[in-house]
């Protein structure tokens, strides 16, 4: 098999075990809240079309038209907006943003690997030790950066969630925060087109979704009721 063949088809195995590895997080999610049911399957479905669908729109409106691709910004919007609608439309009112949090972290953690071999989301020019040879130069490895980035938010939703010492949507709001605050720093490191105040949009967007899951998990943390210590645990099953 021709060198590029093959690299193509390793890209295409990571981007489908990065897929896979979400899926199997949000079941693993699903039965341990007593939630696997049709309704939450047909909600992730949802989310997955939405989010496809987000992160070509997100890519496309990014590069004024100019590139094809996907933004995993882009596609954590479309796969919100489309959960909400899913929801309304099936009557489901029980918070399920956990389990796309613990998912999309699973996920994204494997699937970064497949940007890493095809040397999309590359990194600046840099003289670091652990620098990589892509596009005819030494660079930051910011696809790498990603998945140990979140790794590192899954090990918190999983420590979180173990401890469950948070009520529902707490791990959402969580990782909304870290991925935003993570990725706003990583940009820094990455190759991109700079707008105002020298930041670039994805900065941009991290920023206010920094503001907006922040004050979300703020107002969960102020309830007297959202953290319930391991002396009186949620009952997941008592909130369908």
């Amino acid at each position: 098999m021709p060198p590029l063949l093959a690299e193509n088809h390793l890209v295409v195995a990571l981007y489908a075990a990065g897929y896979a590895t979400g899926i199997a997080a949000f079941a693993w999610m699903a039965r341990r809240r007593r939630l696997s049911t049709t309704g939450v399957w047909l909600l992730s479905f949802a989310a997955l079309l939405g989010g496809l669908i987000g992160a070509n729109l997100g890519q496309w409106i990014g590069s004024g038209g100019t590139a094809a691709g996907k933004t995993i910004l882009g596609g954590i919007a479309g796969g919100y907006l489309a959960v909400f609608l899913a929801k309304r439309a099936l009557g489901l009112r029980r918070p399920t943003g956990d389990l796309f949090a613990v998912a999309l972290s699973a996920g994204e953690a494997v699937g970064r690997w497949g940007c890493f071999v095809g040397g999309c989301c590359h990194g600046k020019i840099g003289a670091v030790p652990w620098a990589i040879f892509q596009h005819g130069a030494l660079r930051h490895p910011t696809q790498a950066y990603l998945s140990l980035a979140a790794l590192l938010t899954l090990a918190l939703l999983l420590w979180l969630e173990g401890r469950r010492v948070l009520r529902e949507n707490g791990l959402f709001y969580v990782q909304g925060v870290l991925v935003c605050v993570l990725r706003f720093v990583i940009e820094f490191y990455r190759e991109g087109n700079h707008t105002a105040m020298g930041l670039t949009t994805a900065q941009w967007v991290c920023l206010a979704g920094a503001t907006v899951f922040g004050t979300l998990l703020s107002r969960l943390l102020r309830d007297p009721g959202a953290r319930t210590g391991r002396e009186g645990m949620v009952s997941y099953a008592a909130l369908r």
